[in-house]
This record gives C-alpha cells, sequence and structure tokens, in this order.
C-alpha cells in the first residue's frame, strides 16, 4: 500500500492541471490513467493543434444546471491566465476565430507544458481503478495493476471526464463514483455532436452533403451563427454542434441560411430591377448553387409557383420562399453519440459541490473536476478553460 498526500484519477486536461497546482503546493501527488499516456484529448483536440483557450471566455459561454456555479473558478484562473502560461514556456500560438487559440505548432506542447508545471509528481499509467473506499482517515484506491499495489491518501480528485470520445479511453467512471458516495448526477448526455434525422429528411436532403454556409440556428432562445455543414447522416459544423449541447429529443431548431439578411425583401429588389432573372439563378448568387436549386425543388413540391422568372413569381410565392431561407424549421432524431461528441452535457450536480474548491460538501477531501463536473462549454476552447479552472481550483486546496 503506497501513500500519498493526493491521488487524482484521470490524467486529462483538469487533472495534469490540478497536479501541477498540488505539487507547487509541496503535495505529494499520484496520477492514475487507465489509456497509455496522459493528455490523450489534448493530443488530438483542435486538429493536433489543441483549441487550448478562447479570448472571450466568460461564464455565459457554460451550460450547466446553476449557470452561477463556475464563476468563482473562471474569475480565478481566467483565460489569460492559462495564455501567460502558455508563454512562459515559449509556445507559439495564433488566433483563429471568434477568439479561438491554438497552438502554431503541436497540441503536444500544452501537455509538455502541463507535465513541467506538476515536475516531482507520480504517474501511473494503463492503469484501471477497480475500487474506492473511504475510513475516518483516507481514501483507499484499489486498481488492477499486475504488481497488485494499492494506494492511499487523504485526499482524492476524480478527473476522469465523461463518456465522450470512447476510442479515448474516456467512460462515466465518474458518475459512478458520485453515485457511490450518494451524489446527485444530472442525467448525461452527448454536447457538440453531429445531429441525426429520419430516412424522410435524409431524402430530402439528398445531394447536399459537402455544402457548407454561414448560418445562424436557433432554439428558443439560444442562438449560434458559424459554419452549417450538410452531411450524409445530417447536418454538422460548428454552428450545428453548438446547438446540440442545447437540443433535446423532440424539439424543432430554426435555421437561417442567410442571417442578417430579409431574403424577402432582397428577391423583391431583385424582382424589380432583374424581373427577367429567373428566381433559380437570383437564388444562386445568394446561397451555394446546390443547396438554392434544393431549395425550390422543396418549394415546388410544396405547390409554391416559384420556378420560373421573378416577373411571373407572385410576392406571396416569394415571402414563402424566404421564410424556407430565413426560417427553415428541421426536427432532428437524435445525434452521432457519445461517439462523435466533443463533450459531455451533465454530470455531477454543482449542488453537492463547493464552487470555491470542488470539493463534496458531505465528502470532506473528495473533489470533482472538469467534464465530470455537470459545466460545458460551447465549441471553441471553452471546455479546455473550465479543465484549467477547475483543476487550478482544486489544485490550491486538495
Amino acid at each position: 500500500m503506497q501513500t500519498f498526500d493526493l491521488i487524482i484519477i484521470g490524467g486529462g486536461a483538469a487533472g495534469l492541471m490540478c497536479a501541477g497546482i498540488a505539487s507547487q503546493r509541496g503535495r505529494r501527488v499520484l496520477v492514475l490513467e487507465r489509456a497509455a499516456k496522459v493528455g490523450q484529448k489534448i493530443r488530438i483536440s483542435g486538429g493536433g493543434r489543441a483549441n487550448f483557450t478562447n479570448l472571450h471566455a466568460t461564464p455565459a459561454n457554460f451550460l450547466s444546471n446553476n449557470p452561477r456555479f463556475c464563476v468563482s473558478a473562471l474569475k480565478r484562473y481566467s483565460q489569460h491566465d492559462f495564455i501567460a502560461l502558455v508563454e512562459k514556456h515559449g509556445i507559439a500560438h495564433h488566433e483563429k476565430v471568434h477568439g479561438q487559440l491554438f497552438c502554431d505548432e503541436s497540441a503536444q506542447q500544452i501537455t509538455d507544458m502541463l507535465l513541467k508545471e506538476a515536475e516531482g509528481i507520480t504517474i501511473e499509467t494503463g492503469i484501471n481503478v477497480t475500487n474506492i473506499s473511504k475510513d475516518d482517515m483516507q481514501f483507499i484506491v484499489k486498481t488492477d495493476s499486475t504488481d497488485g499495489r494499492d494506494f492511499t491518501a487523504s485526499s482524492l480528485v476524480i478527473a476522469s471526464g465523461g463518456p465522450s470520445i470512447p476510442k479515448m479511453g474516456s467512460s462515466g467512471f465518474g458518475y459512478d463514483i458520485a453515485k457511490q458516495f450518494s451524489l446527485n448526477v444530472i442525467e448525461p448526455r452527448p454536447g457538440l455532436v453531429p445531429l441525426t434525422f429520419d430516412t424522410e429528411t435524409l431524402k430530402r436532403l439528398d445531394g447536399l452533403s459537402g455544402v457548407s454556409l454561414d448560418a445562424s440556428v436557433k432554439l428558443g432562445k439560444i442562438q449560434f451563427t458559424e459554419a452549417l455543414l450538410f452531411t450524409h447522416r445530417g447536418l454538422s459544423g460548428p454552428v450545428i454542434l453548438q446547438i446540440s449541447s442545447y437540443w433535446r429529443e423532440g424539439d424543432t431548431i430554426t435555421i437561417d441560411l442567410r442571417p442578417g439578411v430579409d431574403m424577402f425583401t432582397d428577391l423583391k429588389d431583385v424582382k424589380n430591377s432583374h424581373p427577367k432573372k429567373d428566381v433559380r439563378t437570383a437564388l444562386a448568387h445568394r446561397l451555394p448553387k446546390r443547396l438554392a436549386q434544393k431549395i425550390i425543388d422543396w418549394a415546388t413540391q410544396d405547390g409554391l409557383s416559384c420556378d420560373g422568372r421573378l416577373a411571373e413569381t407572385p410576392d406571396k410565392s416569394l415571402r414563402s420562399l424566404a421564410e424556407r431561407i430565413n426560417a427553415w424549421q428541421i426536427t432532428p432524431n437524435g445525434s452521432e453519440g457519445y461517439r462523435t461528441a466533443e463533450v459531455t452535457v451533465g454530470g455531477v450536480d454543482t449542488k453537492e459541490l463547493s464552487s470555491k474548491t470542488m470539493e463534496v460538501r458531505s465528502v470532506p477531501g473528495l473533489y470533482f473536476i472538469g467534464e465530470a463536473v455537470d459545466v460545458t462549454g460551447h465549441l471553441g476552447g471553452f471546455n479546455f478553460q473550465w479543465a484549467w479552472a477547475s483543476g487550478h481550483a482544486c489544485g490550491q486546496v486538495a
């Protein structure tokens, strides 16, 4: 039985951040990682360049049953603090769009930086935790290590993430531990994931795979404007990934294929100035050609008179056509699930935790950080920022 001050289960972004902060306080830290290497999700993120934070990160960029929970940690360790750490280690980086920051070279630089910051910690990889128990003084962690070693510590941090991207070794382990200690778990579901559609809808979308454009997608009061991509399975692209975290079964989403443009007014103007122009031609100048043709086909199939010249097209038909562009309503039948989901929405109920330390209120010495907690960021580096902030908050006290 080996004894440490702190055991962290999970060697991802949050776990490594926490390990570094705790080790700098002189804590003897053990990180247990079931994958062959630590930082596996960091390695594949951002196309191998790691979208490690976002210049515009605020609490408004996070979903949670308690939206205020993330405020304290994000305020005490902001994106600017992490950027300063990156620059201290000489890691060149750049902004792409919407404040998203990436390494110029490799995502591995972020993992290497975290390991340098956590110099002196003990890391065990390729190891599964088989049982966790607690007596009056410490946590006992049993594993499947070949030499039969078990570990004890006065503090235990669960940084095992959620079940998104299972090929990286992720699982619902953290939720099992939470339930073992009688903690409430907000039902997890895939987030930042492409949406799928029934057979009939896919038939209507046939021929559009590969088409992309900027679009606004709205669900209730939530709205995003980013790139939309048609795929052979349905809809994807950043704007769909964003709205997917809010989407629930049965919800209809509204898509504006020409955000910021009133298509009825636009088509009326063209009708007045170029009455002999075909509607198809006019639309093909405003949307990707294949999509423009498909929208005309849909409208014609639905009985609209809009497949001739603008002069011959009633304003009523133009208005209806415009609505299909500015307010296209479509109902997904599901998502691609955890296999392709970038994050997990839901997790350990924040009511169970201290927002300042991430410690479980009812179990002193037990902490949950990162994706295991019911805090989920938007696409664009926000989930890494939550990992850094929650890991930092926990590492200062665990």
